[in-house]
């Protein structure tokens, strides 16, 4: 347990808050690409209680700048694309992606006052995808080579979702090995062969068997923490036999992401962002290792569960989560359907809007957690203290950063990390992207 002061301390991310401060030092996801496609590229944006505009000029720049006009405060995301920037509806006032103001046509011939305004802008960039923004102090670090920012266009897909509670506690649940074989449990195995693009359903990697089984039959998971230079490796082993374990990897990116097996071809990397205390988005980057994602038939799947435009979860808190009790008894542990997103988000909104960590009481399977915890406040302590924090890198540092690896699979029992790393690099081989960096290196 922590007192309400300390859980304060790493949850609110409002300005000057001590978690908000460390992260608006990093990048972070604000938009999907897909969101500013269509005839009118403008969207308003929320990120830890601050209020922005993201738009796409006629020449294609991204631009984001703080939402309300600086004449006389109204609202920008309803602005006029046109001219070379964004126009102001009131009295035409307009800005370019840098945030300078080109023209106040309502003024006298001959004004400057255009030459005296300046709109906040902030930098952003499009990367797999994803539209990612930075509203901290200096200059942004630069991006890791990670798989999901190096992989072709072509091999990337990616999507988000609205969870109703904070960042903090939709995050932990990514770096809790243990409940899957509980929050996640399948009383039935599906065919795996139609497991393409859904998570827990399709088979653990060198083996037949479903991923659903070794869950639901091994639930007592060997649970380490080994800390990286990017920020944590989880390991979960399930002894199968005398002879086989079920090995899976995944990874904690400092600060707020992961990266989780989704088949043995493909990874997720998921990050919360917060839009203010009491709710954050996910947005994740599904990466494959064969051959092209296809993107239509993920998107089409994810759109069975998530309404436009802002991503809401069809089963949520306001009925149930589409619970149902026979399902319950039968089908799945939750009874809540066969999404995987819909467990997690019952689980972290059921917490309430900000977990109350003074009742909680942690065990040995929430090693991760303490351990991200414990990484959290030292980084944040370190910020207050004018000093670096984990992950704020170079090119140079970004460049020798690759993978991280992320296994699920059946391997030989007494050589678990022999395992994980001969697999990845054999994923890795058979890959034509990824075997290039390989040759690269």
């Amino acid at each position: 347990m922590i007192s309400a002061e300390q859980n304060d301390f790493i949850t609110r991310v409002g300005r000057a808050t001590p978690a908000g401060t460390l992260l608006r030092r990093y990048w972070q996801p604000v938009a999907l690409a897909d969101e500013l496609a269509g005839p009118r590229p403008v969207k308003a944006v929320q990120l830890m209680g601050q209020h922005f505009v993201l738009f796409r000029d006629e020449q294609g720049q991204l631009g984001m700048l703080d939402r309300d006009c600086p004449h006389r405060g109204a609202d920008l995301a309803f602005g006029r694309l046109e001219h070379g920037g964004l126009r102001c509806p009131f009295h035409g006032w307009l800005f370019d992606a840098k945030g300078n103001c080109l023209e106040t046509p309502a003024e006298p011939v001959g004004s400057k006052l255009c030459t005296r305004i300046k709109q906040a802008a902030y930098p952003v960039v499009e990367r797999a995808g994803t539209v990612f923004a930075y509203i901290g102090d200096g200059e942004p670090p630069a991006f890791p080579d990670f798989d999901c920012f190096v992989a072709p266009d072509s091999h990337t897909f990616a999507f988000k979702g609205l969870f109703e509670c904070n960042w903090l506690q939709a995050l932990e649940v990514g770096i809790d090995p243990a409940h899957a074989s509980y929050l996640h449990r399948f009383f039935e195995d599906a065919d795996t062969s139609e497991s393409y693009g859904k998570q827990f359903r399709g088979a653990s990697a060198d083996s037949d068997m479903p991923i659903t089984q070794v869950l639901r039959e091994y639930d007592r998971p060997d649970i380490s923490v080994e800390p990286t230079d990017y920020g944590m490796r989880l390991t979960a082993l399930r002894q199968l036999s005398e002879t086989q374990t079920h090995v899976r990897v995944t990874n904690v990116v400092f600060p707020q992401a992961f990266v989780i097996p989704m088949s043995a071809e493909m990874t997720i990397s998921q990050w919360h962002v917060p839009v203010d205390d009491t709710h954050c988005y996910w947005y994740a980057i599904f990466t494959s290792f064969t051959g092209p994602v296809d993107k239509q038939q993920m998107r089409d799947q994810r759109l069975k569960l998530y309404e436009l435009p802002d991503y809401t979860s069809r089963k949520n808190k306001r009925n149930n989560y589409g619970y149902s009790i026979d399902e319950q008894l039968s089908q799945t542990y939750t009874g809540m359907g066969d999404d995987i997103n819909v467990h997690d988000q019952w689980a972290v909104e059921s917490q309430g809007p900000i977990q109350d960590r003074t009742r909680e009481h942690l065990g040995s399977t929430d090693k991760g957690i303490i351990t991200y915890r414990r990484m959290l406040v030292r980084a944040i302590e370190s910020t207050q203290a004018g000093e670096t924090a984990p992950m704020l890198i170079d090119a140079a540092q970004a460049s020798a950063l690759t993978g991280p690896p992320s296994i699920d699979g059946i391997g030989e029992a007494g050589n678990t990390d022999g395992y994980w790393q001969s697999a990845d690099r054999e994923r890795r081989l058979k890959s034509d992207w990824a075997s290039a960096r390989l040759a690269a290196a």
